[in-house]
């Protein structure tokens, strides 16, 4: 399974009979499935049905949904009453025995209010339905667009997270090998400290100077930073490996990322170790920023 993003968008359309539609998907960066739908009147049926097919494709992300329906010119049903043509009719041979006129022409009798009736076709239910059918299958193709596009993604995002797991792996050991952690040298930090404390004050007890040394040499020790660094960088990796919806547990890794860091950055006692902690920051918050795309 691949990592995936939520960023995507994919475009449907068709036409059924004079109904002519599209639907539209747009989704990007969500805490949860957050789904909102745009529907013409008359549609909201559909809304069920299509939030189950993307409840079962995407598992996070804030999703616009847009259906737009027009519906082609029809020519419309043109009936003439017969009713109301006979009475006409009848009515105009009883009054040709007392006026003296032109037999009526037929433009002239369907001028007559009435006589002839216009009707728009109307959609019959089973075409409802069929065109509801068709919709619901024209969404399903859009979600398999949108889903395709966010897999895509997905694998461009791996791939910077990836290298940005191996700068951070890398800087590592660059403090974990670095000069000012080998233990001549922390021992020669601590001599010139506590001689600078005794040229200030010839009444401090050796023994308690003794103990304070080694409280200092415990507070700036980073060995535990670097092994859960080295930590969660393997369990970075098996999350990308992993792959599905890992966004949030890559997330926490990237607060965790950023805790260790900047304990790190705290104990550096030196200007070389600090460098190298604010490159880690700086790479992990980079890091974090592409972490909030993971589905």
């Amino acid at each position: 399974m691949s990592v995936v993003s939520m960023t995507g968008f994919a475009r449907v359309e068709g036409q059924t009979g004079a109904n002519r539609w599209a639907w539209e998907i747009k989704t990007v960066n969500g805490k949860s499935l957050d789904v909102r739908f745009r529907l013409p009147p008359g549609f909201d049926a559909l809304e069920a049905s299509a939030r189950a097919a993307l409840g079962a494709a995407f598992a996070r992300g804030s999703c616009q949904i847009g259906l737009s329906l027009k519906r082609d010119a029809v020519a419309p049903v043109v009936r003439i009453n017969q009713a109301v043509l006979d009475a006409i009719v009848s009515a105009m041979a009883e009054a040709s025995h007392k006026v003296d006129a032109a037999a009526p022409r037929l433009d002239g009798l369907f001028a007559i209010k009435g006589v002839l009736e216009v009707e728009e076709q109307e959609e019959d239910e089973a075409g409802r339905v069929a065109l509801q059918e068709v919709l619901l299958e024209g969404f399903a193709r859009a979600v398999a667009q949108c889903a395709e596009m966010r897999r895509r993604e997905g694998q461009a995002l791996a791939r910077v997270l990836l290298g940005r797991i191996d700068e951070i792996e890398a800087l590592t050991r660059e403090a974990d090998t670095n000069p000012a952690r080998q233990p001549a040298a922390v021992r020669e930090r601590l001599a010139a400290q506590i001689a600078a404390l005794l040229d200030a004050s010839s009444s401090l007890d050796p023994d308690r100077l003794h103990q304070e040394a080694i409280l200092m040499a415990a507070k700036a020790d980073i060995r535990e930073e670097l092994d859960r660094l080295h930590a969660h960088v393997a369990a970075a990796r098996d999350l990308l490996a992993k792959g599905g919806p890992v966004g949030r547990r890559l997330d926490f890794l990237a607060q965790e990322f950023n805790r260790e860091v900047n304990t790190l950055c705290s104990k550096a006692n030196d200007v070389s170790l600090t460098a190298t902690g604010l490159s880690l920051k700086a790479v992990v918050e980079q890091f974090r920023e592409q972490v909030q795309n993971i589905e």
